[in-house]
């Protein structure tokens, strides 16, 4: 499944989650929206899709999905525990049960030494408990916009099963 592209992705995590019963939500900050467009770019995606939170802000994480701010003061943004706040408030402030969480440096400035361009975090929050894990994409803002959206797809199938 690695590598497969989004177009093939997509429609894999549809008929995983309409044979499961189960709502997906996105809350994408690095990402802008393009992982909900993706799903939502698939007719029919009403039946397992339930909504995507945009939040580039860390004002809009603490609003929209409950992130504690005293928790983006303590990480950062780019953060383990901010993935994973993310993905679980975007099941708490929807009707999904299950969600996919990420933030990032997508570049091409804000990178840091700790955090370079290119680091994302992704939180994936399923029945069995919330998931985590952080990865470094090379290549311009697109690129790595794109392989966030890829991988975030992809490793949530393989956590599904």
């Amino acid at each position: 499944m690695v590598n497969d592209s989004v177009d093939v992705l997509v429609p894999r995590l549809a008929d995983v989650l309409r044979a499961r019963g189960l709502l997906l939500a996105t809350a994408e900050s690095c990402t802008g929206g393009l992982i909900a467009g993706a799903c939502t770019d698939l007719a029919g995606s009403s039946d397992w899709f339930d909504r995507g939170f945009v939040t580039y802000s860390n004002a809009a994480k603490t609003e929209m999905l409950g992130v504690d701010a005293a928790l983006i003061a303590a990480h950062g943004a780019v953060s383990e525990p901010v993935a994973r706040a993310m993905a679980e408030g975007a099941v708490r402030h929807a009707r999904a049960q299950l969600a996919v969480a990420v933030t990032g440096v997508a570049g091409p400035g804000g990178g840091s030494v700790e955090k370079p361009v290119g680091t994302v975090w992704f939180g994936w929050r399923l029945p069995d408990g919330t998931h985590s894990e952080q990865r470094r994409f090379g290549g311009d803002r697109a690129a790595v916009r794109a392989a966030t959206v890829q991988y975030a797809l992809e490793r949530l199938l393989i956590l599904l099963g």
